[in-house]
């Protein structure tokens, strides 16, 4: 979560009008895996009973992602798990003292701060980045005010600049799921999931383009596994839930105020990106969506995710977009 070129998707999603969302009155069309052409090039099962650190780094940090979120992030077996078959992000209130910020953008020294949450992080950076595929993961996100799981993609390198020049993309976010919710059909509370892309240049300039999407039952996404998926190739990115795409942005919806970028309108979506899954604690796109406010009785909270897939297009993996139909 990043603020002034440093922060997490969905950071001033909550004070901003949605650019380029589609309708959420538009039917969705189904595209499965199955048939497409997608080829599996990694995968994490989560069948051990530990995290696989050659595959992710958990963060710790106690910043807020920029986004006045209020979890330190830890590498503690009480908030990152692997048990049953799923990683477990686990967020629990507790006063805990740690690191202000991750290494990659620590002062030195890097000062410590006091949060009233604790809850897990878990990366790729610096172990394994891709440029265009199908990401899938299966998960099943927590209910309640103020919970803020996210499955999300960051720029290997900032070649276009800090955020957002370089892009963002948001597979999954989700808060305050269940949570009273007047926007909300089916009067049970919050029941919309979020995909979402953001570039442009420099805050307040940055731009985005996200939707937010109910499941066809309105059923809440807290009570089962679902999976949720990006499509990504050149020139083209669409997002899925349970294999209906839900939002599609072409190349012309985006761009990146850095001077690299002239004349590429693939960029800054056209470098590799890692991925990341945690749970924040409140925050502003928590806090400024059904109730001002974390609930405390909501915590102790679990993001659990079944599986994390990365497919590449075996007939056009240097574009990707063969398999995006």
């Amino acid at each position: 979560m990043k603020m002034a070129g440093l922060l997490k998707a969905g950071t001033l999603s909550a004070a901003l009008l949605l650019l380029g969302a589609a309708s959420e009155e538009a039917p969705q069309q189904l595209a499965p895996r199955e048939g497409a052409g997608w080829e599996l090039v990694w995968a994490d099962e989560f069948d051990g009973d530990s995290l696989d650190r050659s595959k992710w780094a958990p963060e710790e940090s106690c910043w807020g992602g920029g986004n006045y979120e209020r979890q330190c992030y830890t590498d503690r077996p009480d908030n990152i798990a692997v048990e049953g078959g799923l990683l477990l992000l686990k967020a629990k209130k507790e006063r805990f003292v740690g690191p202000a910020r991750p290494p990659e953008i620590a002062d030195n020294p890097n000062p410590r701060l006091v949060q009233p949450y604790t809850s897990g992080k878990v990366r790729t950076r610096g172990l394994h980045a891709w440029r265009y595929g199908r990401i899938e993961v299966r998960a099943k996100v927590p209910p309640g005010q103020g919970t803020w799981p996210a499955v999300w993609m960051m720029p290997s390198e900032d070649l276009y600049g800090p955020w957002p020049l370089s892009g963002e993309i948001d597979i999954l976010e989700a808060v305050n799921i269940g949570a009273k919710c007047p926007k909300c059909e089916g009067g049970k509370g919050e029941n919309r999931t979020i995909s979402a892309l953001h570039f442009g240049d420099l805050a307040p300039k940055n731009r985005f383009v996200d939707h937010r999407n109910a499941l066809p039952d309105l059923a809440l996404p807290s009570d089962d596994f679902h999976v949720y998926a990006v499509e990504w190739g050149e020139g083209l990115i669409r997002f899925l839930v349970d294999d209906r795409v839900h939002l599609t942005v072409p190349a012309d919806k985006w761009s990146s105020a850095s001077p690299l970028a002239r004349g590429n309108p693939a960029a800054p979506f056209d470098r590799p990106f890692y991925i990341m899954a945690n749970l924040a604690v409140g925050g502003r796109l928590s806090e400024e969506n059904n109730a001002k406010r974390v609930a405390k009785e909501s915590f102790p909270a679990q993001f659990a995710i079944d599986w994390i897939r990365v497919y590449a297009c075996a007939s056009d993996p240097q574009k990707g977009r063969a398999c995006i139909r």
